[in-house]
This record gives C-alpha cells, structure tokens and sequence, in this order.
C-alpha cells in the first residue's frame, strides 16, 4: 500500500511536454490516384508536420506534401492502412508491416497531441494584440492542468499494468500451489494486489474524470475564441486582396500618364517618361497606396477612380472618359453538347452552325485587339537603347497576350465579312487599333495598330479550327510584325496552337504549345520561345514558357522563363559551358546567369469575372457602345449585343438571321464570277474596305496590310463606303 502512495502522481506535478521537436522518419505507401496506385514516399513527421518527399535528396529542396496533424484526424484501417484526414483532404497512407504501421500510428498521435498543446503558444502574429492579459493567463492555467491531469493519467497506466502484471503472476502461483499447506499465505498476498490493483484502477478513473470535465468546461470557450479568430484571419485576407487590386490599379493609371492626376506635385527639374532609365525592372514597381486606418484598427480603401483629371496646355481640367467595369452576369443554361457535336467531328468550326451558349460576347477581331493588354511592354521596349534587351521586352509581349485565355473556353464569336473593330485609347494608352474581317472561309482578320509612344503593329492572321473528339485545335497561320519608330528595329513572329480540352467530359480546359521564333530583321537577333504542352506525367511547371535571346552570332545573352498565364522574367547570361546530358551524353550548353529580373506579371482579373466570361479588365471594354465608329464595328452586332445582355434565345435567333444573310451574299457572288466566268471578263474577288493585299518583303508570302483612310473617314463621319452587314 506505501508503494501505490510513493507512486501516484502529485497534484502538483509540472506539465507534460511532449517532444514536439523529435523527428520521425521513414519510407511509407501514399496512395496517388488510379493510374498508379500507391506510391513509395520518404516520410518526415518534425514539429507537429508530416511532410513527404519522392526521395530523401528532395529534401533538400522539393517538398511534395505537408500535413498539419494539430487539426487532423487520424483513422487506422486495415492490413497496415491509416488515414490521416486534414482540411477537406484525405491521405491514404500504408506501411511495410503491422509494426511499422503501429509505430508510425503511435508517433502521429503523440505528435498530434503535442501540436495540439502548443498551438496557443505559436508565434502567429496580430493573434496575441487580440486577446487580452487576462484570457492568456487563464488560457495557460487550463493548459498546465490539463497537462497536469494527462501526467497523472500516465502514471497510473504504468501502476496498471505493474499492479496487472503482479497480479496475474500471482493467480498463476495461486493455481499451481492449490491445495498445499502455505495455500492461505498466498490467497492473502493476491487479496492485497488485487486491492492494490482496484485503487489504482479507481485513480485512473478519477483522473479521467478530472481531465475531461476541465476540458469541457472550456471548450466552449476555446470554440468561440477560435470562431472569432477565423473571421478575423478572413477579413485581414479580404483587405489585402482589395488592397493589392487597388495597388494595381493605382500603379497601372500612374503609369499610363505620370502627370494625369490633381494634387501630385510636378516639379519642373523632373523629366517626362522619355527621360527614365531604359535599363528592366520590375512590372509591379511600388507605388503609393491610400489606406484610411479607423481607431478601431479597420481598414478601408477608397473605391476605384473613376473620372482622370488632367491638364492641357492651356492649363485648362480636362475629364477622361471613364470606361466600365462590369457586363451583366453569365446566364446559367443548360445545353446537351453532344447533341451537337457528335455530328462535327474532323470538320472546320467556322463552318459549323452554333448556338451562342458556346460563344462569349465577343468577336474574334475584338479578342485579336486583346492582345494589346500589356501595351506598355511596347512602351518600355520603344525607349530601350539595347536591342537585344528590347527583344526580351518584345519576347514577354508575345507570351502575354494568351494570358487572358487561362479560363476563355468560350468560343469568339465569327466575324462577318466585312466586319471592323476599332480600340482609340489615344488618350490612356497612346495607341489606335483597327482591324478587319477580309476573308470568311478560310477565316482571316487584318489588324493594324499605331502607337504616338514610338511602334507600330500589324497582322494578318488566319484560324484554322478543327473537332477531333475529345479536343478542339485552333491553329492560326500568319505572321505578326512590329516596328519601332526610332531605332527601325523590325520583329516578326507568329503565334503557337491553342487546345480546349474535355471536350464532351469533364472541365474544359486549356492548354498553349509549340514554338514562337521571334526574329529581327533589321539586326538578325533571334529568341526561340518554347511553350511546353501540358503533361499528367510530367514533373515540370504547368503552362512553363522558356527561351533563350541570341544575336546574329548565335552567342546566347538572356535566359527567358516563366509562364504564360502569370509572369516571365530575364536572366543576363554572364557564363556558358558545354554541358553532358542524357544517356547519348548529347551537348548542350549550361548557362551562368545573374539573378532573373521580371518582365512582366499578370494583371489580377476583376471582381466577379467568374460570372463575367473572366473578362479581363480590358476585356470588359472592348464591346462597351460608343458613338462614331463605322456601322460594320463588332459592337454594333445585334447577336453580340444581345448575348452580352443576357438574352441568348434572342440572340441565337439573330444569329441564324445574320449566317443565312452571309450564306445569301455569298451565293450572290459566286453567281457574279460564274457570269463573269462565261463573258470572259475579268474576276475580281472580295477586296476588304481599309486593308489590301502585298507581298510581304519579308516572307514573300501575300498577305494584307492597312491601306489608311479609317480615322479621316471617322473625323468626316462619312461611312458611305463601308457595307451594311447587321
């Protein structure tokens, strides 16, 4: 009886403290998915985290997995299987043997308790300005007798088994000596263990008791506090993500025009745009942000500008136009694809009848004008002294442009012959866009842009599209050209396959890949862009971009890298040397850089642009009404417009209108040339209004360039020329 009284827990015994720091590791099975089943993984389990690695060299930099065990659960299954459930997410998880899978279950349940323990300690920071002195100091006082409660719950579960052990040692001695003449002395040694035993069993039980009344005592309380906590953590997130949106918008205003708003100082000593440094730097530079800090520690930020003040010469306050910001909602309708699609396999999408709800309110001239949403990146490169920085400059334009296509699954709707589309956003970005619709099958479009910021931009690209099943294919044929006023620097390049993926199953996706070799003709400097197709298998970056710039010499100068639905940086090349790859030991050169400088990041889309097609904010402007251009402008397309607003049974009916229109001319011409065929006179095709055909000096190939004449005739409002299409 003394023993059990020397070894039961005092109530004064300092806390547990589980060693939360130890670290376990070992190979286990992570389950993967269908295809390959379970998979061999190095498991690390420090500091309350399960972290797993492909091998034990990728700890060193690569970490596949971590897993939080202070919220997780953990289920042990069957034949060496557990489960380790964390935040919505389930790991399937097995061991070499019963053993191990024992071992590993023990250790993530002691780990789990000692990062339970600690979590109110964590260094979190704002968590300890929001709870007061008091609330700490009665947080800690649970916790030690908690601790407390579960050192005497382990004393007494090693008095168990001690006190178990000896008395069934006992009832074993008892059994033999049955009937022998010290029989009495024994029964009344097994009476006293089986006491011993009994207070024991009661200690423990007490000690449970204890330890779970406490808890529930205040795990009300620790509900609540953690409640609190999440809206607050939830609020600071949604703060900073508006904060970061009007950074953005802020930074991208500045710098479309430095000098365009009230209350900045201008000094004289400082010189325009023109006079900044030419050498990179990054895309998201810093830039003033106003927050208005209440005394009860909110945040709020001012609501987006919407009119920009700026001065002409005459010192007179001029107001920009203030474009949207928002189209009404996507309606939500419902269509059997494969209705309509099992019919197109193999066939030309142009030539397919569809319903707009396959369609976004846009038409293909306007998403061609989309490429222009990183203009500034042209901007930067007109004032570039280096060539070969220029074409980095260049080279990160050409990737931007598909940034806006990450979530555009929806298909553009096909221009009428004839049909135009012009972007004048002189005033904000310095530039005017045209483009024309100047052939219907095949499809082509003419662009031609021009820019009082020092480059012009022109293409003449035709789509071909084809169904093959489970993907749709966009190929386009062409070439895009640029041209910088000063240095007459020409570039030339064209533009990669796009693929909408999943088809008829499953989430449409898509995908960009291939070659882009931009080249410039006047200095013979090159840069190969490869866009590397996405692959189930493949370790790589999604959506990875690289290239490597050359000069005429083939000597290599920057390193390009990124990816084409979020950044691209540069990288001078300060080192090379022929390198040993692959089983044939092919060469190939390595490369020693400095450290990469960013080109350009992606602008991050509006709000609600999940219900807006993920219209970028651009994007939103592009099919915005305005008065003055032609009657043949892609906003005036009464199908477009309709969809736009919602009205998509209405649109679909003046979509059919327009097609059979189209068809009717169509069959009118062919007629002429047939007539015109017989007579013996000469046949001259469609000629598009403000575009004509030359042989590009460059390639040889034919292809169409701007004749001019769009902007006078929109001065004079004299449309007499142009076609009534809508």
């Amino acid at each position: 009886m003394n023993e059990l009284v020397r070894c039961l827990p005092s109530p004064t015994l300092p806390g547990l403290h589980l060693p939360c720091g130890d670290t376990c590791k070992g190979w286990l099975f992570k389950w993967t998915n269908y295809l390959k089943g379970y998979q061999r993984r190095w498991c690390v389990l420090s500091n309350g985290l399960l972290s797993y690695y492909r091998t034990q060299a990728e700890m060193a930099h690569t970490c596949r997995g971590t897993i939080p065990l202070a919220t997780a659960h953990i289920e042990v299954g069957e034949t060496c299987h557990f489960v380790l459930t964390s935040g919505g997410r389930s790991y399937h998880l097995k061991a070499t043997s019963e053993g191990e899978c024992q071992r590993w279950v023990s250790a993530l349940q002691q780990a789990k308790a000692s990062a339970t323990l600690l979590m109110p300690h964590s260094d979190d920071s704002g968590d300890e300005g929001s709870v007061s002195q008091e609330d700490r100091a009665l947080t800690q006082g649970v916790l030690k007798t908690l601790a407390n409660k579960l050192d005497d719950l382990s004393t007494c579960h090693e008095l168990i088994g001690k006190h178990g052990a000896a008395l069934q040692r006992s009832l074993n001695e008892l059994e033999e000596l049955r009937g022998c003449s010290d029989g009495s002395d024994r029964v009344k040694a097994v009476n006293e263990r089986a006491t011993l035993f009994r207070i024991t069993s009661n200690a423990m039980i007490n000690a449970c008791r204890d330890f779970v009344d406490v808890a529930d005592s205040y795990s009300r309380r620790w509900q609540k506090t953690l409640q609190y906590e999440k809206e607050q953590r939830h609020h600071l997130e949604e703060t900073i993500e508006q904060l970061a949106k009007q950074h953005n918008s802020l930074e991208r205003a500045w710098r479309e025009n430095p000098s365009s708003y009230t209350g900045e100082s201008h000094s004289p000593a400082r010189g325009d745009a023109s006079d900044e440094n030419d050498e990179f730097f990054d895309a998201m530079e810093e830039s003033p942000a106003f927050i208005t800090v209440t005394a009860g520690g909110n945040i709020h930020t001012p609501n987006p500008l919407r009119f920009v003040c700026s001065k002409d010469t005459s010192n007179h306050m001029q107001l920009r136009r203030t474009r949207r910001s928002c189209i009404p909602d996507k309606p939500n309708y419902s269509l059997n694809l494969w209705s309509i699609m099992k019919n197109c396999i193999g066939k030309d999408l142009s030539k397919i009848p569809m319903p707009v709800n396959f369609n976004e309110p846009l038409s293909m001239l306007q998403r061609l004008t989309e490429d222009l949403e990183y203009s500034e990146l042209l901007d930067r490169a007109a004032r570039c002294d280096s060539a070969l920085e220029q074409m980095c400059l260049v080279a990160a334009f050409s990737v931007s442009s598909y940034s806006t296509t990450v979530h555009r699954t929806a298909k553009p709707f096909n221009p009428l012959l004839g049909e135009t589309y012009e972007l004048d956003r002189l005033e904000e970005f310095g530039y005017r866009s045209i483009s024309e619709q100047v052939s219907h099958h095949p499809p082509a479009a003419a662009h031609h842009v021009t820019s009082e910021r020092g480059w012009s931009l022109w293409q003449h690209i035709t789509i071909d599209s084809k169904f093959r099943g489970k993907y749709i294919s966009v190929v386009p044929f062409g070439n895009i050209h640029l041209l910088f006023h000063s240095s007459g620097n020409h570039y030339m390049w064209s533009k990669v396959t796009s693929t909408v993926h999943n088809i008829i199953v499953g989430k449409l996706w898509i995908d960009q890949s291939g070659d882009i070799d931009i080249v410039n003709i006047t200095t013979k400097d090159t840069c190969r862009l490869k866009f590397s197709p996405y692959s189930y298998f493949s370790r790589e970056v999604p959506r990875k971009v690289t290239g490597v710039v050359e000069d005429r010499e083939g000597t290599a100068h920057y390193i390009l890298s990124g990816t084409w639905d979020d950044k691209m940086e540069s990288a001078k090349i300060v080192d090379s040397s022929q390198g040993c790859g692959g089983s044939e030991c092919k060469q190939k050169m390595v490369y020693q850089t400095l450290a990469p400088k960013l080109l350009w990041k992606k602008y991050p889309l509006p709000d609600n642009a999940e219900n807006m097609y993920f219209f970028s904010s651009l994007a939103l402007t592009l099919n915005e009404p305005e008065e003055g251009v032609a009657p043949t402008d892609s906003r005036m397309r009464p199908d477009q417009r309709l969809m736009e607003a919602g009205l998509w049974d209405e649109a679909n009916v003046q979509k059919q209108r327009l097609e059979e229109c189209q068809r009717l001319e169509r069959k009118r011409r062919e007629a002429q040339a047939t007539q015109a065929l017989e007579e013996g006179q000469d046949i001259e095709g469609y000629q598009p209004l403000w575009f004509e055909k030359r042989t590009d000096d460059s390639t040889g190939e034919s292809t169409y360039v701007y004749r001019g004449g769009y902007w006078e005739a929109k001065d004079r409002q004299d449309w007499s020329q142009s076609p009534e299409i809508f």
